[in-house]
C-alpha cells in the first residue's frame, strides 16, 4: 500500500470515528424514550418465583424487580397478568392463577389483590403499568385435571382446540371473541392501568405434521375466504373490536401488541425483510402487523427482534431497519431478548457490548422510540457488565416516556406553590390542586452549581412523584443539596397521557411562601 493510499484510509477512519462520535453524542441520553421490561408469570419465569411463596415473600421480590430497573432508569414494567386462561387478579371471568397461589382458582390469603397493588408499587417508582394478557391460549398441557371447575375449558369445552400439547380458544368463535374482549374491559374499567399489551401468541406457532382444527367453524363462518385470509380476519377482528372497547372505556389507556420479529420473508413477498424464519407473523401466525397499524388499532408495535446484531437468518439490524421503513400511524418501539446474555448458542451474546450496541442502533432510527427486555430475571443479581456498560452510557439518566400517539396536548395545569417550608436537609411544598387536567406524576428538576434549569436535560431530573392525593392541594419533599448552595428546582405535571406542563422554579432559600416562576417546557 503506497503512502497516499495509506493516508486517506486514516484520514476515513478518522472522519468515521468522528461522524459515528457525534452521531452518538446527539442521540445519547434523550430525554423522552421507553424503556420497558416484561415481568412473566407463566411457569414462575419471573415472578412470583414460587407459587408456594407466601404473600410477603412475594411483595419483596417484586420490589426487588421494581427497584433494579428503576436504578436502570427503566420507566416502563409490562406485567403479564393472564397467561392461560386464568388471572392475577379477582374476577367472575377466570379463575385464580395457579402461579399465584399454587392451584388454579386458589384465592391469595386476606382479599389480597395482587394486580392492584402492582399497579400502585410500580406508579410510586415512576413506572408506567402495561398489563398482558395472552388472549388465545388456553393451558400449558393437556393435564385439564388440575384446572380449576371455573375455567373455561370447563364451561366452554365448544371453544376449545387441542393441538401441539395445549388447548387453545377459537379465534373464530364470535362468543370468544366477545368474551375475549370483555376481559380486557374488565381489566381496563377496574384497574388504574397504562396500558393492554398483548405478546406475539395469537394462531399457535406451527407444528411439523399437526393441524389446527378449525375446519367446522371455518365451513360456518368462512364466507369464501381462504383458510388463510379467512384466520387473519379473525385476528384483525379481535385486535379491532379490542382496541375500540379500550378507548371507549379510557382513552388514555394504550394498546399496545408485540409481535414475532419478522412479519414476512422476502423470499415470499417482496415487501419482506430479508430473512429466512422459518415462521412468520403473515403466514403461519395469522397475525398482520401492517393492517393493526394501517387502521390505527393499537398506539404501539414492540416487536420482537430476539436475535443478535449479525444473525445470519434474522439479524436485528436488518429487522430494524425493516420496521423503520415498514411502520405507520403509531409509535414503534423494538423488543430485545436479554434472556440469551450469556446462555444462547449464539457467541455474540456472550459479548456485554451486544445488548448496548443493540440500543445504540435502535436510537439511529428517529421514528423508533425505544426497547422492551425479555424477561425481568435477566437484570436481577445477574449480567453485571451489562447492566454497568448501561448505566454508565446508554441509560446514564432517567428518561419520560412518549405522550400516547395523537394525544399531544397543552397541560392546562401548571405546579402553584401556595406554601412552602425548610429546614437544613429538605423544603417541603404545598401546590394547589389542579383543577382541569388529570394528573399522574410531579416531576422534580435540580440545576447545580448555578446551571441554568433546563427540562430538555434529563441529567436534571431527580424525582417523579406518584399523583395520588385527593384533597385541595399535594405536598411533595424535596431534599436539599448541601454541599451546592447554588441548586435550583421546578417542578411539573405529567397527565395520564404522558404530555408534560410548564415548569414552576421553586427556590429552598426560604420558609416562607416559596418565590416561583413558570418555566416553559419543550422536551415534548
Amino acid at each position: 500500500m503506497n503512502l497516499k493510499k495509506t493516508y486517506f484510509l486514516l484520514l476515513s477512519c478518522f472522519i468515521l470515528v468522528f461522524y459515528t462520535g457525534n452521531a452518538q453524542e446527539t442521540t445519547l441520553n434523550p430525554k423522552n424514550e421507553f424503556r420497558a421490561v416484561w415481568i412473566a408469570t407463566v411457569a414462575n419465569i419471573d415472578w412470583p418465583k414460587t407459587s408456594s411463596d407466601p404473600i410477603e415473600k412475594q411483595k419483596a421480590d417484586f420490589i426487588e424487580i421494581l427497584d433494579t430497573y428503576k436504578k436502570l432508569n427503566y420507566n416502563a414494567v409490562i406485567v403479564q397478568i393472564r397467561s392461560v386462561g386464568d388471572a392475577f387478579y379477582p374476577t367472575k371471568l377466570a379463575p385464580w392463577s395457579k402461579y399465584l397461589t399454587g392451584k388454579e382458582g386458589k384465592a391469595p390469603a386476606d382479599n389480597f389483590d395482587p394486580l392492584e397493588w402492582m399497579i400502585t408499587e410500580a406508579h410510586n417508582r415512576g413506572f408506567e403499568f402495561h398489563a398482558w394478557l395472552n388472549p388465545y391460549r388456553a393451558t400449558m398441557d393437556l393435564n385439564t385435571a388440575i384446572l380449576s371447575p371455573t375455567h373455561d375449558y370447563y364451561k366452554h369445552p365448544e371453544w376449545m382446540i387441542k393441538y401441539g400439547g395445549k388447548y387453545y380458544y377459537n379465534p373464530a368463535l364470535p362468543e370468544v371473541q366477545t368474551h375475549l374482549v370483555a376481559v380486557v374491559d374488565e381489566v381496563v374499567k377496574n384497574y388504574d392501568i397504562d396500558a393492554i399489551h398483548f405478546d406475539d401468541y395469537f394462531y399457535p406457532y406451527k407444528i411439523k405434521g399437526e393441524e389446527f382444527n378449525d375446519t367446522a367453524s371455518y365451513q360456518k363462518y368462512g364466507n369464501g375466504l381462504s383458510l388463510e385470509d379467512w384466520r387473519r380476519l379473525n385476528v384483525n377482528n379481535f385486535v379491532k373490536y379490542t382496541s375500540y372497547a379500550i378507548k371507549t372505556r379510557k382513552p388514555w389507556v394504550q394498546f399496545g401488541i408485540s409481535p414475532f420479529g419478522v412479519w414476512r420473508n422476502k423470499s415470499v413477498d417482496p415487501k419482506g425483510s430479508d430473512t429466512q424464519s422459518g415462521q412468520t407473523n403473515y403466514d403461519d401466525l395469522f397475525a398482520d402487523p401492517m393492517a393493526w397499524m394501517e387502521n390505527s388499532w393499537v398506539d404501539y408495535i414492540l416487536p420482537q427482534l430476539y436475535w443478535s446484531m449479525d444473525h445470519k437468518t434474522a439479524s436485528y439490524t436488518k429487522l430494524l431497519k425493516w420496521w423503520s421503513e415498514n411502520s405507520k400511524n403509531t409509535a414503534v418501539y423494538i423488543g430485545n431478548g436479554s434472556y440469551k446474555i450469556n446462555t444462547d448458542s449464539d457467541r455474540r451474546w456472550f459479548n456485554p457490548t451486544e445488548i448496548p450496541n443493540q440500543i445504540d442502533v435502535t436510537r439511529s432510527y428517529k421514528n423508533i422510540n425505544g426497547n422492551a427486555f425479555f424477561s425481568a430475571k435477566s437484570f436481577v443479581n445477574r449480567n453485571k457488565a451489562v447492566t454497568d456498560l448501561l448505566l454508565e452510557n446508554q441509560y446514564k439518566y432517567p428518561a419520560l416516556p412518549y405522550v400516547v400517539p395523537n394525544s399531544k396536548k397543552i397541560v392546562i395545569d401548571i405546579p402553584t406553590v401556595c406554601n412552602a417550608t425548610s429546614n437544613s436537609s429538605c423544603s417541603t411544598y404545598t401546590l394547589n390542586y389542579p383543577l382541569n387536567s388529570k394528573i399522574r406524576y410531579v416531576m422534580v428538576y435540580e440545576a447545580k452549581n448555578g446551571s441554568k434549569l433546563d427540562l430538555n436535560d434529563p441529567s436534571q431530573i431527580i424525582d417523579k412523584i406518584a399523583f395520588k392525593e385527593k384533597k385541595d392541594t399535594i405536598s411533595i419533599v424535596i431534599p436539599k443539596n448541601t454541599e451546592d448552595k447554588n441548586t435550583t428546582y421546578a417542578v411539573s405535571f405529567i397527565d395520564f397521557y404522558g404530555n408534560e406542563s410548564k415548569a414552576t422554579q421553586v427556590s429552598t432559600k426560604t420558609d416562607k411562601k416559596s418565590n416561583q416562576s413558570t418555566m416553559n417546557n419543550g422536551s415534548k
